[in-house]
């Protein structure tokens, strides 16, 4: 998705690596494990810096989760890089089988709803000042208790989905991301 919406795309494993980017993408998966993974790669620090200077970052799921200020339900050993002033309640929507579809307003993007798919996916809670609420769910949803739920958010540089954008085809959340990273 991120090559097809114009950018060259790398793994970062090692610090080098992250020195060499313009740019970073945290994907879904599992949270806490990434969490982990980044202390055992010492990426944690030198990733949390590089997002305060300003580097852009786009997280989806298990992302979003890690560039949270604060994690509800998640381990007491998890570690956030704070690039983002949300609270997130981790796997708010339920169990693997609770996972839905459903069309958003994205505020920004063009071409009518965007298609959203949500697997144990957070949700946030609580956003500050500075942080601009890009989608909700919307009332009339496949997970009612979700109604009006924010599922994406923006703040300066750094960009956040609930959702996997990159399972639908449509690249509009990619796209906005890459032009992030060339307004950088």
């Amino acid at each position: 998705m991120l090559e097809s919406a114009g950018a060259r795309v790398r793994p970062v494993r090692r610090v080098a690596e992250l020195a060499e980017v313009d740019g970073l993408v945290l994907p879904g998966g599992e949270s806490t494990t990434m969490s982990r993974l980044l202390e055992t790669f010492e990426l944690l620090d030198p990733l949390r810096e590089r997002i305060e200077a300003g580097m852009p970052a786009f997280g989806s799921c298990a992302g979003m989760i890690l560039l949270a200020r604060q994690v509800l339900d998640g381990r007491p050993d998890q570690r956030q890089l704070d690039g983002l002033d949300v609270v997130v309640r981790r796997n708010a929507f339920g169990r693997q089988v609770d996972s839905f579809e459903e069309d958003l307003d994205f505020a920004g993007l063009e071409g009518g709803p965007l298609p959203a798919v949500f697997i144990r996916a957070p949700w946030v809670e609580k956003a500050g000042d500075g942080v601009e609420i890009l989608a909700r769910v919307p009332d009339a949803t496949a997970a009612p208790d979700a109604a009006a739920r924010i599922v994406a958010v923006r703040q300066g540089p750094v960009l956040a989905t609930a959702f996997h954008p990159e399972l639908t085809g449509d690249e509009r959340v990619h796209r906005l991301f890459v032009g992030m990273v060339r307004d950088a």
